[in-house]
């Protein structure tokens, strides 16, 4: 069996000895499941190596700390083992071998370890191009925090750098080596920046915010060869230009570190194979993050590994969960430029008979991706204040409505912006952190668990520990712990629009108000329905009030129509429907009638009905919590869409009448 697919074996019964869990890495990713591990078995015995001498940092942040944006303090915030817990660290202890028979390792001091189950979570390293004269002084990559160091320590002296990649580590390193007035060009040898996570329309947009920085961009070229001797002076473009420069930098992706794992005898592809439970061949030694190809594929971001060391520590501990792969999502400030990319959305990527639909003005560049009717990848540049909605939607595949892209074309959103709600009103099943996948019920959940504070909720959830974007979202949740206030004329609206909804299934089910048996009463009721003077008047009262009704739909859907205050009008538009019933009542007697006239009532009633629905959601919508805004749109939608065929039918109705 193939090893992407390969089941999830039971622990060798050796491994229940005594001997601690070994891992190997100590990144974000190694980091993570070692929290794991002692999250969910508090008596395990862990050993951590690290190969560099620095405590534990974040390489996600590494361009905001080059850039001087962050100091070491803040890089290393979060990350952080329990004290309380059995964790020897051992930093700086490079591992040099795996021995599976005696299940150990030996470091590079010749040390042995005995292990019960390793992991290796040992990262990529750069992956450097055979270019010649790439050795020179002068030449660089972006990796660690000593490749940080180095050029923070080059950035200073360096008038003129070349960056060699246009991906997101490119993009984000060109704009720190900028800092002190260093002029910096971009060497890209596709056609367009990002090229796997941007289509063309988002990587001019990309392109043009570089040009205002001050930042050249070469596309569609590649170095040839480094120019110099004892120092770089130049690289040779394969356009034989020679674009002069004192510093290279290169930032043309990652390999992953699978020298171990190959030595060891494990099945490799591009990276360490595993299956879904992020086993390799050897049931007791699992690997993730940016060493680790699950079916045929390596995720060389950070989300992902995350997720795969969730998944392997409830392995290790006896569960059965299964890691599926991942969406792949960018969501960071692209040289300050917010930049959102999730699913396929290149032309090359996007399967067949799915439809594309952008939408862009001087501000923003927003791109949806559907399949069947189904959201299935998006792009943003620019600010977006839907977007963790719009990722949500993408995450679960969304069925999206004609009148939805309608909105898109004209406004660039899916949602109207009264749907637009802080974080405390986000579905719960919504990604807060992008980075570590924690969604709005994980952390509603550590709130109610006692979680105060953004560090409580970091240190509980892990939540802001990668790139830190989503800190002001943890840090409105906290203070948004307050109960929802209640839609101005809330009681109103729920007992007129219940009141109707009881009448109108009363009118449909029950009522038929019989003809007078006898002319001995003081008042013959059925002249209102056997007079035709009565039958015009209440005839004509109902369409005059449905006319009302349909300019009151008008208040919210037409931006200039601004008199009063919507609650009002919303309250107001209940109670002119209650009285449309009432004008029906009278005009028909409760009866439904047949063919053109049934139709007709029958529609009158479903609207009267559908309309009382979605008040009382409207109403109710600060005590039924998250899942409100998707009740009161369904609602709301299906009231709207009943509501249209009745002008028409009525015309066809006094049509009738007359002419018959």
């Amino acid at each position: 069996m193939p090893a992407s697919i390969r089941k999830i074996e039971p622990a060798s019964a050796a491994a229940e000895d005594t001997a601690p869990i070994v891992v190997i890495g100590a990144g974000p990713v190694g980091i993570r499941i070692t929290q794991e591990l002692i999250r969910r078995l508090p008596d395990a015995a862990v050993v951590l190596y690290g190969d560099e001498p620095s405590e534990p940092y974040n390489r996600v942040r590494l361009s905001s700390f080059l850039g001087g944006e962050l100091n070491w303090q803040a890089l290393t915030r979060d990350l952080s083992l329990p004290r309380d817990a059995n964790i020897e660290t051992r930093f700086g202890c490079a591992v040099v071998s795996i021995d599976r028979e005696n299940r150990c390792v030996r470091d590079a001091a010749g040390a042995v370890q005995r292990y019960s189950r390793l992991v290796l979570a040992t990262g990529s390293r750069p992956y450097v191009p055979d270019i010649p004269g790439a050795k020179f002084p002068g030449v660089y990559t972006f990796r660690d925090v000593g490749d940080a160091n180095r050029l923070l320590a080059r950035r200073v002296r360096s008038r003129r750098t070349v960056v060699l990649g246009g991906g997101l580590l490119g993009l984000e390193a060109a704009r720190a080596m900028q800092r002190f007035n260093t002029s910096v060009c971009i060497v890209e040898h596709y056609n367009r920046l990002m090229m796997r996570q941007l289509d063309e329309g988002a990587a001019r947009r990309l392109l043009a915010h570089l040009e205002e920085l001050g930042i050249e961009v070469v596309l569609g070229d590649g170095v040839r060869s480094v120019v110099g001797g004892a120092a770089v002076s130049g690289v040779m473009l394969r356009s034989e230009r020679i674009v002069e420069c004192d510093t290279l930098l290169i930032a043309t992706g990652i390999l992953p570190n699978t020298d171990l794992a190959l030595a060891a005898g494990l099945p490799i592809g591009r990276g360490v194979r595993v299956n879904d439970g992020m086993q390799t061949a050897d049931p007791d030694i699992y690997a993730v993050g940016e060493c680790a190809e699950h079916r045929n594929r390596v995720y060389g971001i950070a989300a992902p590994g995350l997720e795969q060391a969730t998944v392997a520590a409830h392995v290790i501990a006896g569960g059965a969960s299964r890691y599926s792969g991942s969406t792949v999502t960018t969501r960071l400030k692209v040289v300050g430029l917010p930049v959102f990319s999730m699913g396929p959305v290149g032309e090359e990527e996007t399967p067949n008979l799915a439809r594309t639909w952008a939408y862009q003005d001087q501000d923003a560049y927003r791109k949806l991706v559907t399949h069947r009717g189904c959201l299935i990848g998006a792009i943003v540049v620019g600010d977006c204040p839907e977007l963790s909605r719009l990722q949500e939607a993408v995450t679960r595949q969304r069925h999206i409505w004609p009148w939805q892209l309608w909105r898109f074309a004209r406004t660039g959103s899916l949602w109207p912006d009264s749907e637009m709600g802080g974080v405390g009103t986000w579905p719960a099943a919504t990604a807060v952190c992008n980075c570590t996948g924690v969604t709005r019920g994980e952390l509603g959940r550590a709130l109610a668990g006692g979680c105060a504070t953004v560090e409580a909720l970091a240190a509980r959830t892990g939540a802001s520990t990668v790139c830190g974007s989503c800190r002001p979202l943890l840090a409105e949740l906290v203070g948004g712990t307050v109960a929802a206030e209640p839609v101005r004329g809330w009681r109103v609206l729920l007992g007129t629009g219940g009141f109707a909804a009881l009448a109108a299934l009363a009118l449909a089910l029950v009522i038929a108000v019989p003809y007078g048996a006898t002319v001995q009463v003081p008042w013959q009721w059925d002249v209102l329905w056997r007079d035709s003077s009565w039958k015009q008047a209440s005839g004509f009262t109902v369409i005059g009030l449905t006319l009302v009704l349909l300019v009151m739909s008008l208040r919210k859907r037409i931006a200039r129509f601004t008199l009063g205050g919507f609650p009002s009008w919303r309250v107001a538009h209940v109670i002119f429907g209650a009285l449309t019933l009432g004008g029906l009542a009278v005009h028909t007697g409760g009866r439904l009638g047949s063919n053109l006239n049934f139709t007709l009532m029958a529609s009158f009633l479903a609207v009267i009905v559908l309309g009382a629905a979605a008040g009382g959601v409207i109403a109710l919508e600060h005590r039924l919590g998250v899942g409100a805004a998707r009740l009161r749109r369904t609602w709301l939608w299906t009231h709207i869409l009943i509501a249209w065929p009745i002008p028409v039918l009525l015309v066809f109705h006094v049509f009738k009448t007359y002419y018959f």
